[in-house]
């Protein structure tokens, strides 16, 4: 008993010292990566078996049977699909490695985006038997904002219809990059799939009766080993033209044969973080093959911490952290995911955020999707989910002090030439300006009007889209006093329905959703002009104005003052202050076109001239301004403008004579029909989206169930009078 009851305490202990153990992890053994692809290339699948390799799980997820660690939303099982970036961690090779799993559908790009303010380096998911896909390009084009480097692993090798040469053809073609392929793909009689390491000249296979767990390697004979040794000295002066230190080996040694693997891995590396070669590697994720190699390379070629953001040095040590996600728990609230750039992060700090507001950081957890170990501290280079700050949201820079703000604005403007700016709320403002945290939140394509069930349920509904918006800032969430309705704009009808469906099952409100209206934008005719003065009494107070403004077609700037001489004279007595305050009014008028109500665009108002009566009140003034831009819309009209989508469609070669026929009929554009694989083709198309509502449904119905298909926005495009005639109706509720 006695006995018993000691090594009770001393599981108790140790518990207790592994849960508020605290990471000592140095900057150099982390990688902070995103792994991104196109919706079913197999991201998820991929980040489950690297969990399961590094011993964080104990058996495999799989998507269709909705037991991944990374798909934990209710929606996402049923569907089989990610919804929201999840954030994981997991050690190889003693580095530790935080990884991002992010979505793949269009609808939930803005999930992507946020991703990409916390890695380092990213991993894009090429399927095997499609290659480079829509949504492939999209968030490579989001990694090369973020100047991340990045490699590709191609997915389902294992499938008879894959071709690795094809796909590598392809990101060269479509990426506009130079793919380093690694490994090259090998299969025995029975289909089974080996990789040939370029570099190591061996042939890695797997045992798949231990789930891949083991691996085996042998070197390359006779044949194979000519064949491999061809491509490795391919490699090799393929990187020597790229990195001068290869190169000068190479040149001393007059040879590639004594050029090691170790200095083969150095010049990938380099020439992957320069962004001059992108690593191709190969496997299959579902079938438990190439996994481990590509958590080797993650650890070999993508960056550290370190390595990257040395913006971030003008705050010394002290801490700075980025607020890259925030998702809500039932049990611990508001739980923010930050990325801590300098300094380190402690339980019980007290934090400053980008809106000068002071913060308490409660307890500090180890990501694991929606599972938490909690922790004392972060280090520099690391990520944490933090709980207990209130007013942060995603994009804001989070720092210990204010102190440290005004330091780093002083070291800021040294390095980049900046003058002084005394107000701390400037300060704050330069340094995020600077440092591009606002991450852009894409257009809504779509919008309706949201019920609750009940009058009761009106402030739970408010206090539940309010959650989802601080989650997903690509939601929008406005109240319509036109019509005393919330109105939610969204990416797709897939995003809105996840949102009915996520207020039902987390917060059990059935709310009641309204049509799906497209988000028209409005543009002028022609340019005008319009005097307007407003005079009234407000509390005893006269208020006065008089203004004058014009509205052009201009695609890049919102607001200009008139350039004319007798104009300037007046405008030059006018204070920075004024001036900010009739811009803001002029810009905000132009977020409510008088047609539809969709965004005016395309157009520009110009200050000609500005009376102000003495002790005239900024809002008046803001009022005033926005009165004389609706007159202006309303007496020259405005035409409407309608979100375009880009559509691939890959179909088998015997129906696309019934799909091209049905796609005239929605006022399509089609751009290519092109081969894809031996029976199928691909349509590139461009069709309004006013006319492509349950598109998906409908192009499953007449193939059969045999076409898949892609969309996503492409832009927005004039509209001739007979559908303008059309699309008010809709918006008006009369067809």
């Amino acid at each position: 008993m006695f006995l018993q009851k000691n090594v009770i305490q001393y599981i108790k202990k140790v518990l207790s010292i592994t849960r508020n153990r605290s990471y000592s992890t140095k900057a150099n053994d982390i990688r902070n990566i995103g792994i991104l692809a196109h919706i079913d290339a197999g991201k998820t699948t991929t980040t489950e078996r690297m969990l399961f390799y590094s011993g964080k799980t104990r058996s495999l997820g799989e998507v269709h049977r909705g037991n991944t660690v990374t798909d934990y939303l209710t929606q996402e099982r049923d569907r089989g699909i990610t919804i929201c970036s999840s954030a994981v961690t997991f050690k190889w090779n003693d580095t530790k490695v935080n990884l991002l799993d992010t979505p793949g559908h269009i609808d939930f790009t803005m999930e992507v985006e946020q991703s990409l303010f916390a890695v380092d380096g990213v991993i894009i998911v090429l399927d095997g038997t499609a290659g480079v896909e829509a949504q492939t390009m999209t968030v490579w084009s989001q990694a090369e904002k973020h100047k991340l480097p990045k490699m590709i692993f191609v997915n389902k090798m294992d499938r008879p219809d894959a071709d690795f040469d094809a796909s590598v053809r392809d990101i060269k073609s479509k990426l506009d990059i130079k793919p380093i392929s690694l490994q090259y793909p090998e299969k025995d009689s029975k289909g089974n799939l080996s990789i040939i390491d370029i570099v190591t000249l061996n042939r890695i296979s797997w045992n798949l009766e231990t789930f891949g767990r083991k691996f085996h390697c042998e070197p390359l004979k006779e044949k194979s080993l000519d064949e491999a040794m061809s491509c490795r000295n391919n490699l090799i002066d393929e990187l020597s033209g790229i990195d001068d230190e290869l190169a000068d080996v190479v040149i001393s040694a007059e040879s590639f044969d004594t050029v090691s693997n170790d200095l083969i891995w150095s010049s990938i590396r380099r020439a992957t973080g320069s962004h001059k070669a992108v690593p191709v590697l190969l496997g299959s994720a579902y079938k438990n093959v190439g996994i481990q190699p590509l958590m080797d390379s993650v650890i070999r070629f993508l960056p550290a911490p370190h390595e990257r953001n040395q913006l971030y040095d003008c705050f010394g040590n002290d801490f700075v952290g980025k607020v890259f996600k925030i998702v809500h728990d039932k049990q611990r609230g508001p739980l923010t995911l930050i990325r801590v750039l300098r300094g380190s992060m402690k339980k019980g700090m007290r934090l400053i955020n980008t809106k000068s507001s002071t913060e308490s950081l409660q307890r500090i957890y180890e990501p694991l999707a929606d599972e938490y170990r909690e922790i004392n501290e972060v280090l520099r280079g690391d990520v944490g989910v933090c709980s207990g700050l209130k007013n942060t949201v995603t994009g804001d820079l989070l720092t210990s002090s204010g102190s440290s703000i005004k330091q780093a604005q002083k070291k800021l403007q040294k390095m980049l030439g900046k003058s002084e700016i005394d107000d701390e709320e400037e300060n704050i403002e330069v340094i995020k300006e600077m440092l591009a945290l606002e991450p852009q939140i894409p257009d809504a394509v779509y919008f309706c009007s949201i019920e609750p069930p009940s009058i009761g349920s009106q402030t739970a509904m408010e206090a539940a889209l309010k959650q989802l918006q601080r989650e997903d800032p690509s939601l929008r969430v406005n109240f319509d006093e036109t019509t005393g309705q919330t109105v939610l704009g969204g990416m797709g009808e897939l995003h809105m329905d996840i949102v009915k469906s996520r207020i039902l099952t987390e917060y059990k409100i059935d709310v009641d959703l309204g049509p799906l209206q497209i988000a028209y934008k409005e543009t002028i005719d022609s340019p005008s002009i319009e005097t307007i003065t407003i005079e009234k009494e407000i509390a005893g107070s006269k208020q006065s104005v008089t203004i004058t403004l014009e509205l052009v077609n201009d695609q890049k700037e919102v607001f200009s003052l008139s350039k004319s001489q007798e104009n300037m004279a007046n405008l030059n007595t006018l204070r920075p202050r004024i001036l900010q305050v009739i811009k803001k009014g002029a810009t905000a008028a132009l977020e409510r076109g008088p047609r539809v109500g969709g965004q005016v665009v395309e157009t520009q108002v110009k200050l000609h001239n500005a009376v102000i009566g003495r002790g005239t009140a900024d809002s008046f003034l803001m009022a005033a301004t926005g009165q004389c831009v609706q007159k202006i819309l309303s007496n020259s009209g405005t035409r409407l403008l309608e979100p375009i989508m880009a559509i691939q469609i890959i179909v088998p070669s015997e129906k696309v004579s019934t799909v091209l026929s049905d796609l005239s009929r929605r006022r399509a554009k089609i751009n290519d029909v092109k081969p894809k694989g031996d029976r199928n083709k691909l349509i590139d198309v461009q069709a309004p989206l006013a006319e492509l509502s349950g598109y998906t449904s409908v192009i499953r119905t007449i193939t059969s169930g045999t076409a898949s298909m892609t969309m996503q926005p492409c832009g927005y495009s004039n509209m001739n009078s007979q559908d303008e005639v059309v699309a008010i109706r809709r918006a008006q509720g009369l067809e």
